[in-house]
């Protein structure tokens, strides 16, 4: 079986300072999220339906 490359991109308001970075994945019906600091870690995986009502509910 073939693995799939997933391309993760760091947030848009993540700075260069080494911080706190947060990375995304377009997964097609998911969105992937994990810390840059640490790319083998735990990542979280939300359908983009729940990923857009996360990103509207940290806006407010």
């Amino acid at each position: 079986m073939e693995e799939l490359k997933t391309t993760w991109r760091k947030a848009s308001h993540s700075g260069n300072d080494g911080g706190h970075c947060v990375e995304l994945a377009d997964l097609g019906d998911a969105v992937g999220i994990r810390d840059s600091k640490n790319p083998n870690g735990p990542k979280l995986l939300l359908p983009r339906d729940d990923f857009a009502a996360l990103v509207a509910s940290l806006k407010h």
